[in-house]
């Protein structure tokens, strides 16, 4: 696959509670911001938010299956999470190519989770092998 800066590649889900809950049990991290209403009710929140890992484990389907593709390797990813994402909202995620090395198989890509009105949740930048 020949890649050029500005492809990019994007999924969108929704996440909803029986999602997040099996997220909570895999990673075990059962914070009640994530999984009881009324705890969060009680935060700024005001309603539990999905874990911004979860979110993130878009970027890296993204990277193996869609852009670059089958066999790409992670060497990196930085993560900045700048907006809740509520339980049971649309997002989409996002990759676009920033750059690729001419001396080596390595490309960075613009990584980011938007929300279901197109604001950034999550920004960051992947390194990559392919």
């Amino acid at each position: 696959m020949s890649l050029i800066e500005g492809q990019s590649a994007e999924i969108s889900k929704i996440f909803g509670p029986a999602e997040v809950a099996a997220f909570a049990e895999l990673s075990e991290d059962r914070n009640p911001i994530h999984l009881d209403p009324e705890f969060a009710a009680e935060t700024p929140f005001k309603k539990p938010i999905v874990h911004g890992i979860l979110l993130s484990s878009l970027l890296s389907g993204l990277l193996g299956q869609k852009l670059p593709g089958d066999g790409t390797i992670y060497l990196g990813q930085t993560l900045k999470f700048v907006r809740p994402i509520f339980v049971g909202d649309e997002v989409t995620a996002r990759v676009t190519v920033a750059e690729v090395r001419s001396d080596k198989p390595i490309v960075t890509l613009r990584t980011e989770v938007l929300n279901h009105k197109g604001e950034p949740c999550v920004q960051g930048e992947a390194v990559v092998k392919i």
